[in-house]
């Protein structure tokens, strides 16, 4: 049996939806790639900024608020205060983050790499993403394989597709990683 890895590699950040006051309706906000460090007396606020894709109206993600800078590891504030782009990707990449700061998640634009298969031959796939995701597994192998919906669904049905840990592939999202069977298992 042979066994590949895919890749999720990410083209952008996740978009988030919100309700713009400026516009007044739900838009695409935008990771502006910049955290916005903020002094409070002996306290610091921290925020992520968003900016409205439509009218560039701001909106802040909070990271910390009203944090002793002392309770910080001194390389991550340094990060903060410098922008650190792998900072700033891990804090714009993370659902949880976001779902706490109220906004809702759209899907990034994305691509999967790796070796292509013959759905006819037996492999055993792992399908992994750097970052917690909310795309689809039937999706995301649809896509990779080129196969329709009804030509999936034949799949499940029959078999020929199934996940080693047992879950629901017309159901699951990602999160990081799956692994699954595809083609005709030998007995």
């Amino acid at each position: 049996m042979q066994k590949i890895t895919w890749e999720i590699e990410y083209k952008s950040q996740l978009p988030v939806i919100r309700y713009c006051k400026k516009c007044g309706k739900k838009t695409e906000y935008i990771c502006s790639d910049l955290f916005r460090v903020n002094a409070q007396h002996k306290y610091l606020d921290i925020w992520l900024i968003y900016k409205c894709s439509n009218c560039d109206s701001t909106w802040n993600s909070t990271i910390y608020s009203r944090i002793n800078p002392k309770n910080l590891n001194p390389e991550i504030l340094e990060q903060f205060y410098t922008n650190d782009y792998n900072l700033v990707k891990q804090y714009a990449m993370n659902v949880e983050f976001l779902h706490r700061n109220g906004a809702k998640v759209g899907i990034p634009e994305y691509k999967i790499v790796g070796q292509d298969i013959c759905i006819d031959d037996s492999t055993q796939i792992r399908i992994a993403s750097k970052y917690p995701c909310q795309l689809k597994v039937s999706t995301l192998l649809r896509e990779k394989l080129g196969i329709s919906r009804k030509v999936f669904e034949d799949m499940l049905d029959c078999g020929m597709i199934k996940s080693i840990s047992g879950v629901d592939l017309r159901r699951s999202k990602l999160n990081y990683e799956i692994v699954l069977q595809i083609g005709k298992s030998k007995q």
